[in-house]
């Protein structure tokens, strides 16, 4: 059995001091800084997951402005909430977000709860955003392990054990709690995470005047750019979505995304998935095409009118929209008729927002 790596007590240089004086001195104004609200502070991190602050700052606000508070949330319709979310990516942190509200309504009574491990058992809350509520919220001693804190870590103490993997994981937890200011670990978690955020950067970091430059090993041995270590890699598949916009008169098509795939709860145009890509000719052929315009009359189908590649954490969609105008008000399968004007009020994906945003620049007549 292969034995856990563990840093020795006795190299763990206290680190608080300095980050507490260098967070006072440089930190960002942010609207979910310095406050206690644990509603608040739960948005703001799930926003802030895989999301740039410039990009989620608007976000927070909006959702906050719309949604106040717990029971608020809680009460929202699911495409309400979608919509809000739309741009943002990363769709189960949305539906995730009103399951969780509705289990603070129903276990907890519409109170946030207080203890790490019930703020852990909600949906979409994992380690490191329920020690970021506990912390922050109520200044409870959890320490918080980001991407920020392992490359932070990494590089002062010299860590090569790859942060992807369960020894990794271990350890670097490990060394959090055991620097972590138990006298204010909420501020000196949001200390090493802006820490790391704006000056400890993955790339070119400002090493030179850095706080622990004199105590860096990463910096001491010329490794700052190799650390943190991260073995694995996503493997990235292709898929090809052929989308269709259907117009009979002022009418257009959309449905609900369901199952487990990608944008569940989002609406789409119809589409035509195939396994690599094809022709219009090839699409108009298929099985499909046949069961969603049956009974349409003449189908007249422009040339492709947009295309592009949508790259996603472990897809890259190579997409192809269509305008179709059809002759007889048809009852798509498993589609929804709605009103042109309609179609901004549902939620989509950042993919099909791009299509129908150039389309009206470009084609205002038929939006």
């Amino acid at each position: 059995m292969r034995k856990e790596k563990k840093i020795p007590s006795e190299a763990v240089a206290p680190l608080a001091a300095d980050l507490h004086d260098w967070y006072a001195r440089n930190h960002r104004v942010l609207p979910w800084r310095g406050i206690t609200d644990a509603y608040r502070i739960w948005i703001s991190e799930i926003i802030l997951q895989q999301t740039r602050v410039v990009q989620g700052y608007a976000y927070y606000n909006r959702f906050v402005s719309r949604f106040p508070d717990v029971r608020a949330l809680a009460a929202a319709d699911d495409d309400e909430v979608m919509k809000l979310w739309q741009g943002l990516g990363y769709y189960s942190r949305a539906r995730n977000l009103l399951a969780a509200a509705r289990q603070v309504v129903e276990r907890f009574g519409g109170e946030f709860p207080t203890t790490y491990e019930a703020i852990r058992s909600l949906p979409g809350i994992g380690d490191y955003t329920a020690a970021a509520i506990a912390s922050f919220a109520y200044g409870l001693p959890h320490a918080v392990v980001d991407g920020n804190v392992y490359r932070v870590l990494a590089r002062i103490y010299g860590i090569d054990t790859p942060i992807d993997t369960t020894e990794g994981k271990k350890l670097f937890a490990a060394l959090a709690d055991e620097l972590l200011d138990r006298k204010d670990p909420g501020g000196y978690n949001q200390a090493l995470m802006e820490f790391g955020a704006l000056y400890c950067v993955p790339r070119s970091p400002q090493c030179g005047g850095c706080i622990f430059a004199d105590r860096c090993m990463a910096l001491a041995t010329g490794r700052v750019e190799e650390l943190p270590v991260k073995l694995g890699r996503t493997v990235v598949k292709p898929r090809y979505f052929n989308y269709f916009y259907v117009r009979h008169g002022d009418y257009t098509w959309v449905r609900r995304r369901e199952g487990r795939d990608i944008w569940r709860n989002l609406y789409e145009l119809p589409l035509i998935e195939t396994a690599e890509e094809a022709s219009l000719d090839v699409l108009q052929q298929s099985e499909e095409w046949a069961r969603l315009f049956a009974g349409a009359g003449r189908v007249s189908v422009s040339a492709q009118v947009y295309a592009c590649k949508h790259v996603l954490s472990h897809r890259v969609i190579h997409a192809r929209f269509y305008v179709v105008e059809t002759e007889q008000l048809l009852p798509m399968e498993d589609y929804v008729r709605i009103a042109v004007g309609e179609l901004g009020d549902y939620a989509v994906s950042r993919l099909t927002e791009g299509f129908l945003e150039k389309m009206s620049a470009n084609y205002p007549a038929l939006f």
